[in-house]
């Protein structure tokens, strides 16, 4: 079946919701349009059941359906539109005593007769044009689909929604041995491990799209990249801004941790020609002499690879770079020298394919499925060729079949014959992309359109995806799960299903961010352009100027000229989502007036300017707003207006207070301002002690300093799920005090989960322990400050996986006390050194003090602890007993000084060490680094032990 009715249908179902809710509605438009209203309902009511059993046939459809599908989407957009245009511009009915009442409705149909009359005119049309559309199906005798046996799609939706909603295995390293790799591993590690070598080399990496170039790179990447003193892997691709690669590898080469105010912590973000030479100048001295291990992935031309070689040093330093390309004239460019090599990734033979089928199928099943191992026929495995893109995508669509797994294996014989099918061309692997497409349920082909948002190779953050899905309308409450943990389902399902990879886990295990394969991702953006779903302009791909109405664009700035000469010839007048990466100066001439836009994400954006925050705050409709690290400076009153808004995302940026109005937003679910990493917080207008916003779910990055700001009363603020201060200085004389313990309390035994507070210099923290009952619900517990004692209530909590805690109380005591949680998965202790450099000595002599001068990690305890960090100038002795610590995955660790490890060999499952040094450290620490790293490669489990400089930077 050719035609994708997904994002259709989810239409549909929030346009029959709002109608609905317009019906019920007692305020009287013109005579007889509620009746036209009913109508629309009733016949979109009717196309929404013809487009289900579209979505179910497995026959493809001709011309005709597709462009009947077409009218479908056309008139259902419209109505919404009008829908909400009604909303804006007319009031509430009027209420209150029957006589005032009788008075009020007088004046305001007097007041908006005109916008009364206009808006019945419009339903009187669309009405119409509903009524053509259906008479238009009957003449031209588009006939009705006739549902086969469902192979996969919404048949199988109530099962996925029902299954557990962490799906996805929680896990911290998740790396696991490349399939067909041994002819690759003779070849190519001895090559990399010669010393005779002198100089730059470079390892050209050639092969089909999805044959496993970057898998094999990064392989070797991961494997010897702790044997470089600086290693970076960047994405080129064939549309790319040499500036940005170039910041790219200096943030990963030369990482820099926050320091003290504003800029400090953050990524170079600048794009004026002195700063770009400065950061080619930049990288180019600091890797001068240097051994540096690069990968250069997907390269599309000559040209790309000599302006990128060129800004690299050369010298007798023994340094690799990787470069993997489609093209074999661009693979035999880059190879210029004796101790060049050129690599060429074949297909897997037979036997290999069989295994990556099978492990792959394997690891996407759910837990609750105990089947043994699924084995496809040898059609299939002649269908895939050996090319691992296709053998993963068909793995993925069979694991979650359930229990269809052999029926499944007969419907993909059947409908991708292999004599018709050549997986080894690009229209190959289109017709088995599309396949899988369609075989997914209708929710979750509308979620899987809307990554055509974001660019090839781009790290997609799961919250940023959830949130927009959830502000879209994509999901709905359903199976008894809420719509955030929906969301989150329909995430891990096209993990599962392979549509999306993990590239990112964080502190609990789960996924943090995911990338979507760029031939994936070209099928989804035609898929998604062929039904008007998104519009994509910019970017690696050109795709064509739409003709009609756009709904949802996304401006990727790869041509600045390009953009603005398309954008300046589309009709954006209904325009519901809007996604710019790069400068704001591609919206120049389109003066950011979108009325019914619901959806603004310019996360990373700069060039604001303040036509563009006034503009932003006339968007009446607003559901989700991102301004992360962008350069707005305020938010202005006017955003009370936004009565819509669910989200409002403005960490890290220059934003340090919220105005009054933002109480009036009653629907607001989330506000995430402040910078966790500078510990800059945001101020909380003192209005929110008279109105409470009673339907916030999570407020993070705030600040509790009574002289400069509220210190809100949170009793009434029952839902919280998540409390971050990121900077909090009351003393226990202030008024407020006692009430705020108190309300942290209050807010531990109704919903939150997640606590976070960074106690500057006050003592709430170590009043925490006077909590008559524990915040029995929290999964995520931060505390920094001047933490003297652990409360004692931590080993009541019982779902607690992350917990990150003040080096003030790392001693053997607290240790013990912690190794009693059955559910901790990742522990921190780190030491803020922005604040709490004046009380080092002390923290140091008490723990040498407490302790002998040694941390001993105990042999008991801490079951199911996977990651440990340690984030401090100064790290103590550490002794690991024998049998502590027996899941640990990840040992990480950043400091200056480091007094010695012992017992590391002891950490039997050990994948990972990463250790952060100081570019200031001693010789000493470097030394005990030294016999760190070379101990550890004798070790029985072999852990990888990667060594990296970090920076302090001042102004």
């Amino acid at each position: 079946m050719e035609l994708a009715v997904g994002a259709s249908a989810s239409t549909m179902k929030s346009l029959l919701s709002k109608l609905g809710g317009l019906l019920g509605q007692e305020y009287n438009l013109i005579r007889g349009v509620r009746g036209d209203i009913q109508y629309i309902n009733d016949e979109l009511a009717s196309m929404q059941a013809f487009l289900i059993n579209l979505g179910s046939g497995d026959k493809e459809h001709d011309a005709q359906i597709k462009d009947w599908m077409k009218q479908i989407r056309d008139i259902a957009y419209d109505i919404e539109d009008c829908v909400d245009d009604f909303a804006h511009r007319l009031p509430k009915d009027p209420g209150g005593d029957v006589r005032c009442s009788f008075i009020k409705t007088v004046i305001q149909d007097v007041l908006t007769w005109y916008p009364r009359r206009d808006i019945a005119a419009k339903i009187v049309e669309l009405k119409n044009r509903a009524e053509q559309v259906g008479a238009r199906r009957t003449r031209y005798g588009v006939p009705d689909p006739q549902p086969a046996e469902n192979t996969g799609g919404d048949a199988d939706e109530a099962a996925y929604l029902a299954a557990d909603n962490q799906v996805a295995a929680r896990q911290i390293v998740g790396v696991k041995e490349p399939v067909g790799m041994a002819d690759a591993k003779k070849k190519l590690e001895p090559w990399i491990k010669d010393s005779t070598k002198k100089g730059r080399s470079v390892l050209s990496i050639v092969g089909f799209g999805g044959v496993g170039k970057t898998t094999v790179a990064m392989d070797l990447y991961r494997k010897f990249g702790g044997q470089f003193e600086h290693r970076a892997s960047v994405n080129v691709s064939q549309k790319f801004e040499i500036e940005s690669i170039l910041k790219d590898i200096l943030n990963q080469v030369k990482p820099q941790v926050a320091a003290q105010k504003g800029d400090r912590g953050r990524r170079r973000t600048k794009t004026d020609p002195g700063e770009n030479n400065k950061i080619r100048e930049e990288l180019r001295q600091h890797l001068k002499g240097k051994r540096y291990l690069l990968v250069i992935d997907d390269v599309w031309s000559a040209s790309a690879w000599e302006e990128i070689r060129n800004c690299l040093p050369s010298d007798e330093a023994r340094s690799i770079i990787i470069v993997t390309t489609r093209f074999q004239a661009v693979a035999s460019i880059c190879i210029r020298d004796k101790n060049d090599l050129l690599h060429k990734v074949e297909h897997l033979h037979d036997k290999e394919s069989k295994i990556l089928l099978e492990e792959s199928v394997s690891e996407s099943k759910h837990s609750t499925d105990d089947k043994g191992p699924i084995t496809p026929t040898e059609n299939i495995l002649k269908l895939c060729n050996g090319l691992p893109l296709v053998i993963v995508t068909l793995a993925g669509l069979v694991a979650c079949r359930r229990d269809k797994f052999d029926k499944q294996w007969e419907d993909i014989s059947k409908f991708l014959p292999q004599q018709l099918v050549n997986c080894h061309t690009p229209e190959g692997v289109k017709k088995i992309l599309n396949y899988c497409y369609n075989e997914l349920p209708g929710d979750l082909r509308t979620c899987s359109l809307y990554l055509s948002v974001f660019p090839k190779a781009h790290k997609i953050s799961r919250k940023r995806l959830t949130r927009r899905w959830i502000a879209e309308g994509f999901v709905s409450e359903k199976h008894g799960q809420s719509i955030e943990e929906l969301a989150e389902s329909y995430f891990n399902q096209l993990i599962k299903r392979k549509i999306i990879r993990p590239v990112e886990h964080n502190n609990n295990g789960k996924v943090k961010a995911c990338q979507v394969h760029d031939m994936v991702l070209e099928y989804i953006i035609a898929k998604s352009s062929e039904e008007n779903f998104i519009t994509v302009v910019g970017g690696h791909w050109l795709m064509p100027t739409p003709r009609n109405k756009v709904r949802r664009l996304s401006l990727h700035s790869t041509d600045l000229k390009h953009v603005k000469e398309t954008t300046s010839r589309i009709n954006l007048s209904h325009l519901r989502s809007l996604t710019v990466f790069g400068n704001l100066s591609q919206l120049a001439s389109l003066s950011f007036k979108y009325g019914i836009l619901q959806v603004l994400d310019l996360q990373d954006c700069k060039g604001f300017k303040k036509h563009h925050v006034k503009a932003i705050f006339k968007m009446f409709f607003l559901k989700y707003l991102n301004l992360r690290r962008t350069d707005v400076k305020y938010i202005p009153k006017k955003i009370g207006k936004l009565k819509y808004l669910e989200t409002l995302d403005i960490r890290e940026t220059d934003v340090r207070d919220l105005p009054d109005a933002i109480v009036q937003l009653e629907k607001m679910t989330e506000i995430l301002g402040g910078n966790k990493h500078t510990q800059e917080a945001l101020k909380l207008p003192k209005e929110i002690e008279k109105k409470p916003m009673k339907s916030l779910q999570t407020l993070s990055g705030i600040e509790i300093v009574p002289e400069l700001t509220a210190v809100p009363d949170l009793h009434e603020y029952t839902g919280l799920k998540k409390l971050a201060i990121y900077k909090l200085n009351i003393k226990e004389k202030d008024a407020n005090f006692r009430t705020f313990l108190s309300s942290i309390e209050y807010l531990g035994g109704c919903s939150l989960e997640t606590l976070v507070i960074h106690d500057e210099a006050s003592d709430f923290l170590n009043s925490l322990d006077s909590m008559t009952s524990p915040p029995k619900y929290l999964s995520e517990l931060e505390l920094h400050g001047m933490l003297m004692k652990v409360p004692q209530w931590i080993s009541y909590l019982g779902d607690l996986r992350v917990l990150t805690l003040s080096m003030s109380v790392l001693r053997t005591d607290t240790l013990l006390l912690l190794g009693q949680l059955r559910s901790l998965f990742s522990l921190t202790f780190s030491f803020n050194t922005r604040d709490q450099i004046p009380y080092l000595e002390e923290i140091l002599y008490k723990n040498k003090s407490d302790s002998n001068g040694e941390i001993v990690i105990p042999d008991s305890g801490f079951k199911n602890l996977k990651l440990l960090r340690f984030y401090t100038p100064v790290l103590p002795l550490l002794i690991f007993s024998e049998e502590a610590m027996s899941e640990l995955e990840m040992l990480h660790m950043r400091f200056k000084v480091l007094e010695g490890i012992f017992g590391m060999e002891t950490l039997v499952k050990l994948q990972e060490v990463h250790l952060g040094v100081n570019d200031k450290a001693g010789k000493f620490t470097k030394s005990v680094i030294a016999d760190l790293a070379k101990a550890a490669r004798k070790y029985a489990n072999k852990p990888r032990v990667i060594v990296d400089e970090y920076y302090d930077e001042h102004k």
